[in-house]
């Protein structure tokens, strides 16, 4: 079945000049790295003549040499202890400036002065802030404000302390609820008051049996001459088999 089909596969022949096959090694030259490369391999291979008093080779090393730390640095190296200028550093104007901004920066030298200052304040014992802060003292003093009582020394007998003892007991709680202890502990049937009559009425008139009545309760007898009752027994009697 696929004999002839295998043969005729092996028969087809494409034509190199299709728009296809074309296209194709257009795209493979396009993205091939042999190709791409291709013109800096034949550079490489003709070589180079670079003197050492190129243009280029020049431009590199004044280059380099201005870039480099140590040539920027150079001259400052060599100047370094040669500095004359004036005979001491206060003299230098720089220098002088320098101290200055660093002596208005430092924190210790700008609170120098109240450090000095604080501890050689003399304020007179009659002076007005000093008055006005001892008579606040005395007023908000809790020594001053509070002055206790002497513990008193009462005869058990006597009338004040008797009646003293009688409007406590009245005022107790628990002479107050004293008559109310014999009703502890002692049943009480709630039958027959306002809460449960209320709550049978109202169960009665939720009551569904009592509500409505059920057809099996009711008493029915059939009458047998109706006509609906003759009726059924004559077509009852016309579909008897017998």
């Amino acid at each position: 079945y696929t004999e002839a089909w295998d043969a005729d596969k092996k028969s087809i022949h494409v034509m190199p000049d299709t728009p296809d096959i074309l296209l194709a090694k257009a795209n493979a030259a396009n993205i091939s790295n042999k190709r791409y490369v291709q013109g800096w391999e034949e550079a490489k291979k003709k070589g180079y003549d670079m003197r050492a008093d190129a243009i280029p080779i020049k431009t590199a090393k004044a280059s380099r040499d201005i870039a480099s730390d140590y040539k920027y640095k150079e001259t400052h190296e060599k100047e370094k202890g040669h500095y004359i200028g004036c005979p001491s550093a206060k003299d230098d104007p720089k220098l002088a400036l320098a101290a200055r901004a660093m002596a208005l920066q430092s924190d210790r030298l700008y609170k120098k002065g109240y450090n000095d200052s604080k501890t050689q304040i003399h304020i007179p014992v009659d002076a007005m802030s000093v008055q006005a802060a001892k008579e606040c003292q005395t007023l908000v003093s809790d020594i001053d404000y509070r002055q206790y009582l002497h513990q008193w020394t009462c005869l058990p007998d006597q009338n004040d302390v008797i009646h003293a003892r009688q409007a406590y007991d009245l005022q107790s709680d628990n002479v107050y609820k004293s008559d109310l202890e014999w009703l502890r502990g002692i049943g009480w049937l709630t039958e027959g008051s306002v809460d449960v009559v209320k709550a049978k009425k109202a169960q009665e008139l939720l009551n569904d049996r009592l509500y409505r009545t059920r057809p099996e309760q009711l008493k029915f007898t059939s009458i047998t001459d109706s006509p609906d009752v003759v009726l059924a027994k004559t077509n009852a009697m016309q579909l008897s088999d017998v």
